[in-house]
């Protein structure tokens, strides 16, 4: 994704804001917003937003995980569903 295809001024937000609530969720594409020349916030539907945070949520769940293993701090799978059946069986 590039940013640089949705660059615009705060003028443009401030004029076009229902245009822009309608298209972003279309598109897709979050929209970034600039004053004085400098890039100050982004704008995305909430779609989007909502899937960025799902995936950031797995992606620390992921290495959260491989901290775990570095630090040996795993058993192997075999036990785990051995406790598993066992607990079934009682």
């Amino acid at each position: 994704m590039k940013f640089s295809t949705q660059v615009k001024p705060i003028t443009y937000l401030k004029s076009h804001a229902a245009e822009i609530v309608k298209t972003l969720p279309e598109t897709g594409e979050p929209l970034l917003i600039t004053q004085n020349g400098e890039a100050k916030l982004v704008v995305m539907d909430l779609r989007t937003y909502e899937e960025q945070q799902e995936t950031l949520a797995l992606l620390k769940l992921l290495a959260l995980g491989n901290k775990e293993i570095e630090a040996g701090q795993f058993r192997p799978v075999g036990d785990v569903f051995a406790d598993l059946d066992s607990e079934e069986a009682t």
